[in-house]
């Protein structure tokens, strides 16, 4: 009787082991609990930055981000960071699609972050900009682990850094997967994009895309070039920028007036302005070189919205490339 009981006893432990097994996820203490990332894993998490690696315990669930593009990326993978910096502005910038819930907490200027409101915050990750906060990179690191990038390569091209800090983002928020999915639709994008450029006969058309504001009551114009983010998206469909610059552009850009454009007459034009300050239509509406430009008297230039954002993530690319797509075939 005794060796059966001993022998129903094994029977029922190793049951109860298989079926922990088998459920994927351990129990924890009260007040431990595991966070599982979207691939199943839990396994500390180590990114590679400017700064050299980070490794995170867990996936990060509490991010403040000091760019809005970092924001966006975040947006893009299901998640709000809990800081972000200045809010108002972003709202006017970035698009739609990218909003901000009303409870992230503005932390400040992207340049100028309030650091005991991110430290008030209890953020288990901060994502920092090079361009803007290098130099307080140790002091974002004391409040909780700092993973600093730089949108603006001194080489290459801002589209490929761009996937690189969104994967590397993903990662770190546990989100692999999702971001591998947002990649891929949006590598199908372009390729729906094409098609209908196709259909409607533009296919392979030539454009110049400038953001244009006003400088000391004078039209000035930011024309992009090859290594931006958004001339790289739309070559993506196929689309081909007329503007070359003499020299590597940083910030994927050259800063130009109304007098760089008789170059580019015979090209369509591409223009963001905010509704409140459209130079094209003050400043530049009795300018003699801009009404003699081809592409002005021949109606092909064409104004997107002013919440297309230039230097974002993701979806800011996807929403460039509908507004092109739409200008070019509607």
């Amino acid at each position: 009787m005794n060796k059966k009981r001993n022998l129903f006893v094994l029977f029922m432990a190793i049951m109860l082991m298989a079926v922990g097994c088998s459920s994927g996820v351990s129990e924890s203490a009260p007040g431990n609990s595991t966070t599982v990332s979207d691939n199943g894993s839990s396994q500390p998490i180590t990114i590679k930055h400017l700064r050299g690696e980070t490794t995170l315990d867990k996936p990060a669930e509490r991010v403040v981000v000091l760019e809005w593009a970092f924001a966006e990326n975040l947006i893009a993978l299901g998640i709000q960071p809990i800081g972000n910096a200045d809010n108002q502005q972003y709202k006017i910038w970035e698009p739609a699609e990218a909003a901000l819930d009303d409870n992230v907490t503005d932390i400040g200027l992207r340049n100028e972050p309030n650091l005991e409101t991110i430290a008030s915050l209890k953020p288990d990750l901060i994502i920092s900009n090079a361009d803007n906060n290098a130099a307080i990179y140790d002091q974002l690191n004391a409040i909780a682990p700092t993973i600093e990038f730089n949108q603006f390569p001194d080489q290459g091209d801002q589209y490929t850094e761009m996937v690189h800090i969104f994967e590397s983002t993903a990662a770190a928020v546990g989100k692999t997967d999702k971001a591998k999915q947002v990649l891929s639709e949006l590598e199908q994008h372009y390729v729906d994009a094409k098609e209908k450029l196709s259909k409607a006969g533009k296919e392979g058309s030539n454009y110049v895309l400038t953001q244009a504001f006003t400088v000391q009551n004078a039209a000035a114009l930011r024309l992009f070039t090859d290594n931006s983010i958004v001339v790289q998206t739309l070559d993506r469909i196929g689309l081909k920028s007329d503007w070359k610059s003499s020299k590597f552009e940083k910030y994927g850009f050259t800063d130009a007036t109304v007098e760089a454009l008789p170059a580019v007459t015979n090209t369509n034009f591409i223009y963001i302005v905010e509704n409140t300050d459209n130079v094209f239509e003050n400043q530049l509406k009795d300018n003699t070189v801009w009404n003699g430009l081809n592409f002005v008297k021949e109606k092909r230039a064409h104004m997107l919205d002013a919440s297309t954002w230039t230097f974002g993530g993701p979806i800011s690319s996807k929403v460039l490339v509908d507004r092109v797509v739409q200008v070019f075939t509607q």
